[in-house]
C-alpha cells in the first residue's frame, strides 16, 4: 500500500546520551545498528516524502545518512537531554522543516529502538487515520494478563490489590485492555491544531493492533537481551531458508563465465552483518563485477534500486531509465557459483566514473584508518615515555 501524493513524513529522534544501554541507538542488533530498523521499514513503505532522524549525536547522524535517512540538521543541546520530551522534539523538527518551506499534513513518529517495527502497520496507520476524523493512530498492543488482577507492594512489602473487587471475578470476564506499543504515532497535522484535546490515549486516536509477539520497548539491558530472543525466534525459519539455498549453491557443478562490467541477481543471503540483504526465496540482490579474480570468484559491488548519494554510492543506468546504485560499502568478494542469472551489463563510461568513484572512496578510507593507526601508535608512544619516566622517579 503506497501513498501517491506524499503528503507525509516520517520523524525519528534519536539522542546520543542513552545511559542505561550506552549507545542504544546505533548499537549492533543482528549485523545493523539498532536505529536502522526504524529507517528501513519507514523506506519501504513507500509513505514518506523523506524520512528525517532528529538527533544531537554526529555518529548518529552518519548511519543514518548511510542507510537513506536525512539528517537537514544537529538538534540543540537543550532539546537532547533526560527531560526533552518526544513531542517537544518532533515539533522542533517540524518547525525547522516548515522554515525552509516544507509543510506535511500527516507526521509519523517513529521509535528509534523498534527492530520488529512492519511497514504493512504503518501503512495501516496511515489508511486509517486518512479516512477517519481521528486526530492520530500510533501502535498498540493487547495486555498478555488481566490488569484487573494486578498488585502493588504496600509500605511493608505487602500485596494490595489495585481492584480487589475482582479478586474472585473469572479472567474470561474481565475487559482485555491495551497498551502503547511504542513503535510508530500517526498525526493529522491539521486536525491536531483545530482541536483542544491533546491526550493521544483518547477518543482522537486509532490503535493499530499489533500482535504481542512483535513488541517489546528496549529501555533496559534485559529488555535488549528479550529483544534478542524474540528476533531469533522470528527469523529462525529466514535462516533455515537460507541454510538451504546455501546447500543448494554449494552442490551447483556447473561455472558461468563472467566478464568485469558484468551484472548478476546474486543470492547474497540473510545473516550477512551490515550489507544488504537478498531478497524473496533465492535472497537474489544485483550485484556488479568489478574485478576478475579467477574463474570462479571476483570481487563484486552490490546494487540496489533506490537512488542515493555520498561518498559510498554511484548511481546509474542500465535497463532503461531505471536507477541503479552500486552501494562501496557493500563490497566483497563472490564465488559465481551465487549467480542465478545475468542481468546486464554497465556502459564502460560508467564504470570508468565508478572506479574512479570507488579509488577515491578507498583512499578516503585507508587515509582515515592510518590516522586511527597513529594516533594508537603516539598513544602508545607516550604511554611507554610515562612508564619509564615513573620508574626514573621510583
Amino acid at each position: 500500500m503506497s501513498n501517491s501524493k506524499k503528503d507525509a513524513i516520517a520523524i525519528i529522534p534519536a539522542r546520543g546520551g542513552s545511559k542505561r544501554i550506552p549507545k542504544k541507538n546505533i548499537k549492533d542488533f543482528f549485523g545493523k545498528p539498532l536505529i536502522v530498523y526504524s529507517i528501513e521499514a519507514a523506506l519501504a513503505s513507500n509513505l514518506f516524502e523523506k524520512v528525517v532522524v532528529t538527533t544531537d549525536d554526529e555518529a548518529i547522524a552518519k548511519i543514518a545518512k548511510e542507510y537513506g535517512a536525512d539528517v537537514p540538521f544537529l538538534r540543540p543541546k537543550e532539546l537532547s537531554d533526560d527531560y526533552s520530551g518526544t513531542q517537544v522534539v518532533v515539533d522542533h523538527a517540524i518547525e525547522y522543516l516548515e522554515s525552509q518551506g516544507e509543510s506535511y499534513d500527516y507526521i509519523c513518529t517513529i521509535y528509534a529502538t523498534a527492530p520488529f517495527l512492519q511497514s504493512k502497520y504503518l501503512a495501516k496507520g496511515y489508511e486509517e487515520l486518512k479516512d477517519s476524523d481521528a486526530i492520530n493512530a500510533f501502535s498498540a498492543t493487547s495486555m498478555p494478563f488481566p490488569i484487573q488482577r494486578t498488585f502493588k507492594l504496600d509500605i511493608d512489602g505487602r500485596c494490595e490489590m489495585f481492584t480487589p473487587e475482582h479478586y474472585m471475578t473469572r479472567s474470561q470476564d474481565l475487559e482485555e485492555a491495551y497498551q502503547d506499543a511504542g513503535q510508530f504515532y500517526w498525526t493529522s497535522r491539521t486536525r491536531q491544531e483545530q482541536s483542544k484535546n491533546q491526550v493521544v490515549f483518547s477518543d482522537i486516536s486509532i490503535p493499530v493492533i499489533l500482535p504481542r509477539h512483535l513488541v517489546q520497548d528496549i529501555d533496559t539491558p534485559e529488555d535488549w537481551i528479550r529483544a534478542e530472543y524474540m528476533y531469533q525466534a522470528l527469523n529462525q525459519d529466514i535462516y533455515d531458508e537460507w541454510n538451504s539455498v546455501k546447500k543448494l549453491i554449494h552442490s551447483k557443478e556447473e561455472t558461468l563465465y563472467f566478464r568485469e562490467r558484468d551484472i548478476y541477481f546474486i543470492s547474497i543471503g540473510q545473516n550477512i552483518g551490515r550489507e544488504s540483504y537478498g531478497k524473496k526465496k533465492l535472497f537474489l540482490r544485483p550485484v556488479l563485477v568489478y574485478k576478475k579474480l579467477s574463474h570462479t570468484s571476483f570481487i563484486g559491488i552490490p546494487l540496489t534500486s533506490k537512488f542515493k548519494e555520498g561518498s559510498y554510492y554511484f548511481s546509474f543506468n542500465y535497463i532503461q531509465d531505471k536507477i541503479s546504485t552500486a552501494m562501496f560499502n557493500n563490497i566483497r568478494v563472490f564465488d559465481i557459483k551465487r549467480a542465478d542469472y545475468k542481468s546486464g551489463v554497465i556502459k564502460l563510461s560508467d564504470f570508468h566514473k565508478l572506479k574512479a568513484k570507488l579509488d577515491k572512496f578507498m583512499d578516503i578510507t585507508l587515509s582515515k584508518r592510518e590516522i586511527e593507526h597513529a594516533s594508537k601508535r603516539k598513544l602508545l608512544k607516550s604511554k611507554i615515555i610515562i612508564s619509564k619516566e615513573d620508574k626514573n622517579v621510583k
